[in-house]
């Protein structure tokens, strides 16, 4: 059916071409071209329902049946309950239609719930938007590089108030960090909109755009926004009121909340430090090492803003590692915490 609809419209076109002096030839090379790379769109698109597919089964399958009801919402939940090692577990957000494995991160005071980590650039990021909306990358190796999924962050993100903390390092080993009160994404329908609060940190405020002015500041130029960010992939741009989204786009392929290019982006192209390239693509977090920089390892987490009192993380002596088994895999208890 489909080579009989393309066989139309090349017919068509031959057609209006014996009426119309115009170089039809061409016309009609440039629409089968048109009609190839969209089958090709649609063929990889396809493969990846059926990856994600098979990989949700397989992951499935090493999760015990007592896990899969898990009575925790998110991370926070976890560390509250006395978990305290950093490592996988089985969370199940209000609305999720099923339980989601996640890496809890038991540092930084504990509860992080990990939505992307970058390591070493063997996962790339430049995905489409059905990817970004379900997730994709190794979460289950201790360095594997993924993003949870937007669906999910979403889920998990309108349970409540959250903070996300953004984790860097560069190929020198200086470690920076960014942390943003009110973190929330919007559902699909709002284009997963991006809400952010107050900044703290010493990696300088990189999203800045995306959360407005701070108190006694007032910005006029473009880019100030109150209202969030849109997500945007280069098979989905969105026009952020006059943010130049759509012109980022066409030159960078990740999948982000695009303010200011790429002022903030984590999931950009993977260089090793300095790098040159016809834009600014890279892993960037401008107000610490500029446009031309791409940082070498970047985590980013939530965790809920009202979590109290958390358990005592018991230390353990230089060089002893003591494993545990918990949720239906093996987490390594924190070194000298």
């Amino acid at each position: 059916m489909r080579t009989l609809r393309t066989s139309v419209a090349i017919f068509l076109h031959l057609s209006a071409c014996l009426a119309a002096p115009v170089p039809c030839e061409e016309t009609v090379g440039r629409l089968e071209a048109e009609i190839q790379g969209l089958k090709a769109v649609i063929d990889d698109q396809h493969r990846y329902i059926q990856q994600l597919h098979s990989s949700q089964a397989q992951q499935l399958q090493h999760i015990p049946n007592t896990h899969l009801d898990s009575p925790h919402r998110d991370c926070s939940e976890v560390f509250a309950d006395g978990n305290v090692a950093s490592g996988l577990y089985v969370i199940r957000p209000d609305g999720s239609p099923t339980a989601l494995s996640v890496y809890c991160d038991m540092n930084n005071g504990g509860g992080w719930t990990v939505f992307q980590r970058r390591r070493d650039g063997k996962e790339s990021f430049d995905r489409a938007w059905v990817e970004y909306k379900h997730g994709f990358g190794d979460l289950h190796s201790p360095d594997g590089e993924f993003w949870l999924g937007n669906d999910a962050i979403h889920r998990i993100t309108s349970q409540g108030n959250y903070d996300l903390r953004v984790d860097m390092e560069d190929f020198e080993g200086k470690q920076r960090y960014a942390e943003y009160k009110n973190f929330k994404v919007d559902d699909e329908k709002d284009q997963y909109r991006l809400h952010l609060g107050e900044y703290s940190g010493n990696a300088g405020d990189a999203l800045a755009e995306a959360h407005g002015p701070l108190k006694g500041q007032r910005w006029t130029g473009p880019g100030s926004r109150s209202d969030g960010v849109k997500f945007s992939t280069y098979d989905h741009p969105n026009d952020n009121s006059g943010n130049g989204a759509p012109r980022c786009i066409r030159h960078d392929k990740s999948g982000w909340w695009f303010s200011r290019c790429e002022s903030g982006n984590p999931n950009g192209h993977y260089y090793k430090g300095p790098y040159q390239a016809m834009t600014e693509d890279g892993v960037v977090w401008y107000t610490w090492h500029g446009w031309w920089y791409s940082i070498k390892s970047v985590v980013m987490m939530v965790r809920a803003a009202d979590l109290e009192h958390p358990p005592p993380v018991i230390g353990l002596l230089p060089g002893q590692r003591k494993q545990i088994e918990m949720a239906g895999g093996v987490v390594d208890l924190p070194h000298g915490r």
